[in-house]
């Protein structure tokens, strides 16, 4: 976790798997990721209908573009996971991969079911902000 970050629980709220609200001291510089999409190089949607699969490679990219931008997973404050799917099953599936990439950095998040996404097969898309200090 980045230094500066307090990860808050509450134990009057309800227990879970991730924080419930992150706090960031400042000075920071914040980073607000697009929706990573489960793409490859080529543009192509990997993985269609394993949301597995596909989520091991929007968590791929997610950490990727947090590198272009100097950051990483541990230093993200928030994220939505999104699932194309009204199954829970599936939900459950793209969480624990989620959260196997996350290794215990357990930030607050949202995790819903839609009915779609933006490319073709299209299951899992992850959007992320993140802070670090000052460089």
């Amino acid at each position: 976790m980045t230094q500066g970050v307090r990860l808050i629980r509450d134990v009057s709220l309800a227990p879970t798997e991730y924080a419930y609200a992150a706090v960031a001291d400042v000075p920071m510089r914040a980073v607000w990721a697009a929706g990573a999409c489960p793409l490859d190089a080529d543009g192509a949607t990997v993985c269609p209908g394993d949301v597995a699969g596909q989520t091991h490679q929007v968590m791929r990219n997610l950490a990727d573009a947090l590198a272009a931008a100097g950051a990483a997973l541990t230093d993200l404050v928030k994220t939505t996971v999104y699932v194309a799917s009204a199954d829970r099953a599936d939900l459950v599936t793209a969480w624990k991969v989620y959260r196997e990439h996350m290794d215990g950095h357990d930030v607050p998040s949202t995790l819903l079911g839609v009915t779609v996404l933006g490319y073709p097969g299209q299951l899992v898309e992850v959007e992320a902000a993140a802070v670090l200090p000052l460089p």
